[in-house]
């Protein structure tokens, strides 16, 4: 990576990709954009806005390279950011012919792969080969749509070299975005997922009228069911209370622009997966982090029974009500 000039690319061309770009391009020259969908592209020039997600941010296209064909993206940057949703990067990656090993990946992704159920870094390591070192996570509680209101908002950069760390969160800082620095990649990335799962409990439970009180506890023993599940997986002197964990858990819990919240609500209010997936029109990765994690619990055996609930009303098809009012007995 050229200390100067690094050559950024992002990939994918939703809501957060978007809000990446935003941010980037305040304090970056230029910057490449990947989209599979040539005519995302031709109209996003048109228009000098993503026609799809985030239509109020109007972008300087001058100083954006749009491409359509991942190889030559892959080819002139130094940084890739994967900004997709994780059902979906498999499928952006089928036609890559060049190897990552030699880039540096940021996985802006907070899901995890179905299948493999591996995390996004451990994917691209073994699947790419990409070293860990060369391997950081973006997260943090911070929304798309607050991005594109220029509220201000906080980001984690996880990386195992801590300078790399702090090189890519330069990148990133600027006059309404607020970075720090982290080595704890999986324990980061295991809670992205994690939290996506408390969001659907928490809207399941609210589309079942269950009041704050109810959901206040909830919140609660899911950051003790999030602690236990990475101890148990990913041991690490790890503080849950920092924003990355605890605040990126509670604005996707609460918070209007939740997707996973939204979709929980859905299917508290009677909604069936596919109905309210449909209606949605946009992934909640929470329905696919929760068959994932049940999946990797089953070997750890960690005591979730947030986890276990919202995996028994999504993939067993139990009643919301019933399964909620037993999930109350087993809280504290």
């Amino acid at each position: 990576m050229e200390e100067s000039k690094p050559r950024i690319a992002i990939m994918g061309g939703g809501s957060w990709a978007t809000a990446i770009a935003k941010i980037l391009l305040e304090r970056q020259p230029q910057i490449t954009w990947y989209m599979r969908r040539q005519d995302q592209i031709d109209e996003f020039k048109r228009v000098s806005r993503n026609p799809s997600y985030l239509s109020g941010i109007v972008f300087d296209t001058s100083r954006i390279n749009f491409a359509s064909k991942i190889n030559q993206v892959v080819k002139n940057a130094d940084i890739l950011i994967f900004a997709t949703p994780s059902p979906f990067l498999k499928q952006h990656l089928k036609k890559l012919r060049l190897r990552l090993d030699g880039k540096i990946i940021v996985s802006a992704i907070k899901g995890i792969v179905p299948e493999e159920n591996l995390v996004i870094s451990e994917y691209f390591h073994q699947v790419y080969n990409v070293p860990l070192e060369q391997i950081a996570v973006l997260s943090g509680p911070c929304h798309a749509e607050e991005v594109a209101l220029e509220r201000t908002s906080y980001l984690t950069v996880a990386c195992k070299d801590r300078d790399r760390a702090r090189e890519l969160s330069q990148l990133l800082c600027n006059r309404f975005v607020q970075t720090y620095t982290s080595d704890d990649i999986y324990g980061i990335e295991f809670s992205s997922v994690m939290k996506n799962i408390y969001a659907i409990a928490v809207g399941i439970c609210h589309g079942l009228k269950y009041g704050d009180n109810f959901q206040a506890v909830l919140v609660s023993n899911a950051i003790q069911e999030m602690n236990r599940f990475c101890n148990a997986v990913y041991p690490f002197h790890r503080n849950l209370q920092e924003s990355v964990y605890l605040g990126d858990l509670l604005v996707t819990a609460y918070s209007k622009f939740s997707r996973n919240r939204t979709f929980g609500t859905m299917i508290g209010k009677g909604y069936s997966v596919k109905t309210a997936q449909v209606e949605m029109e946009m992934i909640a990765e929470g329905y696919y982090g929760t068959k994932c994690i049940y999946e990797i619990n089953e070997k750890y055996q960690v005591n979730m029974p947030i986890l276990d609930a919202v995996y028994a009303i999504l993939y067993q098809r139990r009643s919301p009500a019933l399964v909620m009012r037993e999930l109350t007995t087993k809280l504290q």
